[in-house]
């Protein structure tokens, strides 16, 4: 895996993948993404940050740098000319990053649940830089949503957008003609602007074989190898 980006005008992911096989989409997108952190075992023994597709969920395994573009919607009431009715609408979109595991901060806070997969929120937006640690966390995403609601007294972005955004059943960005892909999908052609660090490998989970990632971008070459029952017990110590 390439890059990532998080967007939070929907909550979506969207994952550039290597040496996809031939037809398929090399972008991947999702809502329903976890998240857990590569242990310094597996670091050592030369593993990358990586992503296990299932469907649309998605699991990233990555390594304590490892940053996700954070596109950030900036929001506004305006009266639409058409209606007369006021409706919240996208009057711009700000690019940061987000590095949910830099740092000592994750690991005080977490310990051992650092390395098993869980659903994270990004923490209280900040423009520019990087921002580190996350606003919540849980095995659901609701637990997630409800710990950065109580830290914050208000909800994520992407669960506040979802809800205003989308009270006219569809993404309002101003102008109102801007295009928009609402719909949640494992596939796009949307090109993502994020950027991440380090080679990866994919793994398709009921897939016969292993695509593995080289680590020079857009390389086309791939090897295929037998596939493993999971990652192996030091990436993602599963129970």
């Amino acid at each position: 895996m390439q890059q990532a980006t998080y967007d939070d005008g929907d909550g979506t992911y969207t994952l550039m993948l290597l040496n996809t096989p031939g037809g398929n989409s090399p972008l991947f997108r999702t809502t329903n993404l976890q998240m857990a952190r590569l242990s310094d075992e597996a670091i050592a023994k030369g593993e990358k940050t990586a992503v296990e597709i299932n469907g649309d969920q998605a699991t990233l395994y990555m390594t304590e740098d490892f940053k996700i573009e954070y596109v950030h919607n900036v929001t506004e009431v305006r009266n639409n000319p058409q209606t007369g009715q006021q409706e919240t609408v996208v009057i711009r979109q700000e690019s940061s990053f987000w590095s949910p595991f830099f740092g000592a901060v994750a690991g005080q806070a977490l310990g051992s649940l650092l390395f098993r997969p869980q659903y994270y929120v990004p923490p209280l937006y900040t423009p520019g830089g990087v921002m580190t640690g996350f606003g919540g966390y849980g095995s659901t995403y609701n637990q997630a949503v409800d710990q950065y609601r109580t830290k914050h007294n208000s909800p994520p972005p992407a669960v506040k957008n979802r809800q205003t955004l989308r009270s006219t059943g569809n993404l309002r960005r101003y102008p109102s003609n801007t295009p928009s892909s609402p719909n949640r999908s494992t596939t796009t052609t949307t090109k993502p602007s994020g950027s991440g660090y380090g080679s990866s490998t994919l793994k398709n989970s009921g897939k016969s074989d292993t695509v593995k990632r080289s680590p020079s971008f857009g390389s086309s070459g791939s090897r295929r190898t037998p596939s493993r029952s999971g990652f192996g017990s030091s990436r993602r110590g599963r129970r």
